[in-house]
């Protein structure tokens, strides 16, 4: 099969190679990037657990393809926290959203958490004073087997209040260009 050659900023790096065609992004993701923070669960979009940023949106990584995101920013759970890749990190170094999910308890076998935490950054950053109605709405299309929730949309909550003190909302530092 012939491959494609694309380029995109992955979690802020720049990264070109070659791919096939039909290989998907969550595939592209995980076995050509090392970022496996993105789960693969259905394989149908309908789970959530692929769930990535691209552009700053949310997208299911397993309905993509990886030439799809040629020209595109893309951000995966491991491009939330404030680190330099490959490095150990912290539990202050993560993002407010992910810190808060931890303080919640808003996750259990964590299997879910990624695709969660990508929609969860990018609704803060569209609606930085959710009620927990809009927050329930928003998440919706993120199924859990674990946790019940409740503590999902706590920490989600949580978040929104403590990006709220700090006056800093959710949205990413932009670089030179105005992308997040």
């Amino acid at each position: 099969m012939t491959s494609v050659r694309i380029s995109a900023r992955i979690n802020g790096l720049e990264w070109s190679g070659d791919v096939e065609p039909r290989l998907l992004l969550s595939d592209f993701l995980r076995s050509k990037v090392g970022l496996t923070g993105t789960h693969v669960g259905c394989e149908h979009g309908v789970c959530g657990a692929c769930t990535v940023q691209l552009d700053g949106e949310p997208v299911r990584a397993c309905l993509m393809f990886a030439v799809q995101i040629d020209g595109h920013d893309v951000t995966t759970v491991e491009g939330l926290a404030a680190m330099t890749p490959g490095a150990e990190i912290s539990v202050e170094q993560l993002h407010p959203v992910q810190q808060a999910l931890h303080e919640a308890h808003g996750l259990q076998c964590g299997f879910c958490t990624p695709g969660i935490l990508m929609t969860a950054e990018a609704f803060l950053r569209e609606n930085p004073a959710p009620s927990r109605d809009e927050i329930r709405e928003a998440l919706s299309g993120h199924l859990c087997r674990c946790t019940g929730y409740h503590n999902i949309v706590e920490g989600v909550a949580l978040a929104a209040e403590r990006l709220a003190a700090d006056g800093s909302a959710a949205t990413p530092a932009a670089d030179e260009e105005g992308h997040p």
